[in-house]
């Protein structure tokens, strides 16, 4: 019952970051899929293991990775934004040396 719309969440995301050019959408597209495997988690810790938190607490250390990592990203964006002016990864070729 909650895989369903974990999966729904899980494709969305991936189209999404496949399909998007702006840099801030494909990283709201990566969290997606990342609050899809934590859903994942919790679903199949609550299924198989009904009496242990394991799943809750890689669901909880997985939400603390993606928030480093949103940070690290919106940071990077940012320094892009300030070199070439727009956050399209079209004009991330500019970068190179």
């Amino acid at each position: 019952m909650y895989l369903i719309p974990s999966l729904i969440m899980f494709g969305c995301g991936v189209y999404g970051f496949i399909t998007r050019k702006n840099m801030i959408a494909i990283l709201i597209s990566l969290e997606l899929m990342l609050n899809s495997v934590d859903i994942n988690f919790v679903v199949f810790n609550r299924f198989l293991y009904p009496d242990q938190m394991d799943g809750m607490f890689f669901a909880l250390f997985a939400i603390a990775i993606a928030a480093a990592e949103t940070a690290v990203a919106i940071a990077i964006i940012i320094n892009i934004y300030r070199v070439a002016k727009k956050v399209d990864i079209s004009e991330i070729t500019k970068l190179k040396f």
